[in-house]
């Protein structure tokens, strides 16, 4: 078992299979420092694990002064430090090919990602490259990484993603259809510095996007199917809810779900950014064994047809999918919406978990999340191609709840693009200043 996996369960000594709520499944970093100045901790974390550093940035976060100080911190506790700042958005394979033939010639021992999204991923995936001589597409997948890459310290400068703390990096590769993804415990960095301060000067627009996306993660994560797993075998990199991941994933959205609208209001509210990235990790943290579902698995070909980021589709899919996912998942929806303030203890399930739904749709609307998939540019013509792509996704379609998530992704798909519900109606969902 390696350092980053616990694993606790309940199920008979003579019976290698477990479900919740006896079992539960946690990787994590083996440290994670957070709260308002933890970029502090920077040059002191990495003296521990290496003396050549190798930071993946961008150029947007090369000018904050923060980052300055957070390189300056690190050369004072003797660290050698080489910085690249060439990061693209959504993570295209020829960035990380450039990434890691500018390494390799430094030779560092520890990989720094300080940035958002795609730069957390690219320290994860520099650090594979670095490990291996194998092209990075023998990794596409589930634990096909079978050894150690060097270790990554992960400084997020976004509050969405939650990838300071989890298995997954996803890329961009021209050769398939879709984004993929390496997902590996390997990949799970081996410290995460989260300081809500490195997110004051984030934009309206990225706040928003990435704020629903971490909701989103709570969301999915909490209603995840549960299927039953051989402890004998390897398991899956998302094992589904689990008595370990639900707490934070309810915790998480209790967190987020009062503090984005703020933090896109107002992005100088400094406890708006801290509850942010506080639930942004733990979402994280949750789904980092848990998984994610539908809205993701959906997502990936509404992002390649509309060039669209990934945080406006999920939160824009988001309250469709759990209205398709009510039957099974009712009970997890009331308490999320518990957790979030949004009812009280004792409503009846139904109208609780409806009432979540609701509450989702208007929190997209006061963030500017468009309300159907025609409004970002989809045709109806392309909703076959769509759905049968999303049909592909196994990993995330098998893990919604449900005896067959799959029936779902057509119900999805065309009520999303016209914008029906049973639950909410179009006026609810459009956006001040939006036309219907």
């Amino acid at each position: 078992m390696s350092k980053e996996e616990t694993i606790a369960m309940t199920a008979p000594a003579n019976c290698p299979t477990a479900t919740t709520p006896g079992f539960g499944l946690l990787r994590a970093p083996r440290e994670v420092v957070f709260g308002p100045g933890a970029r502090h901790a920077l040059g002191r974390v990495l003296s521990g694990v290496g003396s050549r550093a190798f930071v993946c940035s961008d150029p947007i976060i090369a000018t904050n002064p923060a980052f300055a100080e957070a390189i300056s911190g690190i050369s004072t506790r003797g660290v050698q430090v080489t910085v690249y700042t060439a990061t693209q958005p959504e993570l295209p394979l020829t960035s990380v090919a450039s990434a890691a033939a500018t390494a390799r010639a430094v030779d560092p021992d520890v990989i720094v990602g300080f940035g958002g999204g795609s730069a957390l991923d690219l320290a994860k995936l520099v650090s594979l490259a670095l490990a291996s001589d194998a092209p990075l597409s023998d990794f596409y997948g589930e634990n096909l990484v079978r050894s150690r890459v060097l270790p990554v310290v992960a400084v997020p400068t976004t509050a969405g993603t939650g990838s300071e703390v989890t298995p997954v990096a996803v890329v961009a590769d021209p050769s398939r259809s879709l984004k993929v993804g390496i997902s590996s415990p390997e990949l799970v960095p081996v410290a995460a510095i989260v300081d809500p301060e490195l997110a004051l000067t984030c934009p309206a627009r990225v706040t928003a996007f990435a704020g629903i996306d971490a909701l989103t993660h709570a969301i999915e994560s909490y209603s995840a199917r549960t299927p039953a797993l051989d402890l004998s075998h390897t398991l899956p990199v998302f094992v589904g809810a689990n008595r370990l991941s639900a707490p934070l994933g309810l915790e998480a959205a209790a967190a987020l779900g009062p503090s984005i609208v703020r933090a896109v209001t107002d992005g100088s509210d400094i406890r708006a950014r801290t509850d942010m990235a506080y639930g942004s990790m733990l979402a994280g943290l949750a789904f980092a064994t848990a998984g994610t579902h539908l809205s993701h698995a959906i997502q990936y070909p509404v992002g390649e047809a509309t060039r669209t980021p990934h945080g406006l589709g999920v939160g824009l899919l988001l309250p469709y999918v759990m209205e398709a996912c009510l039957p099974a998942a009712a009970a997890q929806f009331a308490r999320v919406g518990e957790a979030m303030g949004v009812t009280e203890t004792g409503a009846g399930t139904d109208d609780a978990a409806a009432a979540t739904i609701r509450f989702v749709v208007e929190l997209r609307r006061r963030i500017g999340i468009p309300h159907t998939l025609a409004k970002i540019g989809l045709s109806r013509r392309e909703l076959p191609h769509i759905i049968e792509l999303a049909s592909t996704v196994g990993r995330l379609v098998n893990n919604a709840p449900g005896a067959d998530p799959r029936e779902l992704i057509a119900p999805i798909v065309e009520r999303a693009w016209a914008g029906n519900s049973d639950i909410f109606s179009a006026h609810d969902g459009i956006a001040r200043g939006d036309p219907a």
